[in-house]
């Protein structure tokens, strides 16, 4: 298929641009034409394998907040109304296609810099990057990982009309959810500010709340999400 291709030899163009902009080695990768079903052809996206090296196993950052008690709940990066090519398009409308998010180079590599020298500094307790289903998403799955709930504040700016569902849902790139301390959040605040990097306050990790909770809007108790989250490949295959 013509147009699968063109769309896959695009995307391979768009993973060199980030690997020459970030210096990312790709070490391997799969792209399956032949497994189409039928008529309807694969998704033009490889498959690739990054390597890099951690210099000290004892200072990664972990996905499950829960590990420091009351941490604060800070997300990094800017939120856009960017829904094109995003699980909510796909799971609600069936739809695949449009505009996907924009992604700045630069602010990638900005980004991970800030995450190694507060992963370096102790800082940040836990970190869990947002891609397929936003920050509704990672912190669902960070929550889980910590089996600690928490309490998410939707920010002023997206308070009104559709502003929470794209505060929860936006697939915007460039973003990740960390959970810091309480005694270290001026000064991980003042070293994003200081690098440029937006940062919002979103929450607070809350050990006495079995459930994750949006203020205003709803709350949902984490059995209900680990048996969700969990109970799709046994409700597949039994």
């Amino acid at each position: 298929d013509p147009a699968v291709m063109w769309q896959f030899a695009q995307a391979v163009r768009g993973l060199a641009d980030g690997c020459a902009a970030l210096g990312i080695p790709v070490t391997g990768g799969n792209v399956s034409f032949y497994n189409q079903t039928g008529s309807a052809p694969i998704l033009p996206t490889p498959v690739v394998g990054v390597l890099g090296v951690l210099e000290d196993v004892s200072r990664r950052l972990p996905t499950a907040m829960g590990t420091e008690p009351d941490a604060t709940l800070l997300l990094l990066g800017d939120t856009r109304a960017e829904f094109d090519g995003s699980v909510w398009a796909q799971v609600t409308a069936d739809h695949l296609g449009g505009l996907p998010p924009s992604v700045d180079f630069v602010r990638e590599k900005l980004l991970a810099e800030v995450l190694r020298a507060a992963s370096h500094d102790g800082l940040v307790s836990a970190a869990h990057d947002l891609s397929e289903g936003g920050l509704a998403q990672a912190v669902v799955e960070s929550a889980l990982a910590g089996a600690t709930g928490c309490r998410i504040v939707i920010p002023e700016d997206f308070e009104s009309g559709t502003g929470p569902f794209t505060f929860l849902f936006s697939e915007s790139a460039g973003r990740v959810l960390v959970a810091v301390p309480g005694a270290q959040e001026s000064r991980f605040r003042s070293m994003c500010e200081a690098r440029g990097l937006p940062v919002t306050r979103i929450g607070v990790v809350d050990r006495g709340l079995d459930a994750v909770q949006v203020q205003g809007l709803f709350t949902v108790p984490l059995a209900e999400l680990r048996g969700t989250y969990r109970g799709v490949l046994p409700a597949l295959f039994g």
